[in-house]
């Protein structure tokens, strides 16, 4: 199952929205192409990737503060793979949002979920070396968001039927609803599981509980109210 785009029309340009896309991949392509093995790629990770035992020790073994790979981080991916699906949900979910909160609030939002979701990982997980990329974290929170602005948003999405493929009008609640499921079980079967790599679950988690939170602090019933058929 593969959303592409939304029912869901903008007043205004998403710039940041498009800033973001544009910033993670020529980060992505930049350390393609200066990369000339996988030691070396790996130094990099390990440089500018969100470290939980460092970032809750504050060790000072990185390049950087540790405080700063939280953002360094988020515009680091591990593949094309990786890119191509958290540069598809912040197109298809984060121009709404920066619509609702307008360009510099939408910026300050997506970084605080970032942030906030790469300490939700460190928390679970406080000896690992394991770093942390992708901007995943802080399109969790843009989810969240949407899932309580425009739950009954419809979502283009294919769906895989062995060899065939079919396109339907999903509401964003079940198009997020099973994202979010999908988080919490992965992370429930990955607790305990220590030092090991692969997907920061809690991060997922933790970015998307902060920012349907943070959504309903500001707005509560104040929310946009649209009408979908």
């Amino acid at each position: 199952m593969i959303p592409y785009k939304d029912d869901n029309p903008t007043l205004t340009p998403p710039y940041i929205t498009i800033f973001q896309i544009v910033a993670n991949i020529v980060i992505f392509i930049y350390t393609l192409v200066n990369m000339s093995n996988i030691e070396e790629y790996k130094n990099i990770v390990y440089s500018y990737g969100a470290i939980p035992s460092h970032l809750l020790s504050f060790d000072r073994a990185q390049p950087i503060h540790p405080s700063l790979t939280v953002f360094t981080s988020m515009f680091m991916h591990g593949g094309l793979l990786h890119l191509a699906s958290n540069m598809l949900y912040l197109w298809i979910f984060g121009n709404n949002i920066e619509d609702t909160l307008g360009h510099f609030n939408f910026l300050l939002f997506y970084l605080v979920c970032g942030i906030i979701a790469a300490y939700s990982h460190a928390v679970t997980a406080p000896s690992s070396m394991m770093p942390m990329i992708g901007a995943s974290g802080a399109v969790s929170g843009v989810l969240g968001a949407y899932l309580l602005l425009f739950p009954q948003a419809r979502v283009h999405t294919l769906i895989f039927l062995g060899f065939f493929i079919s396109v339907v009008r999903l509401p964003a609640y079940f198009i997020i609803g099973f994202w979010i499921v999908i988080q919490l079980l992965n992370g429930l079967v990955s607790k305990g599981v220590a030092d090991q790599g692969g997907v920061a679950w809690f991060a997922h988690i933790g970015g998307f509980v902060f920012g349907l939170m943070l959504i309903m602090l500001f707005f509560g019933r104040k929310r946009k109210k649209r009408y979908y058929s």
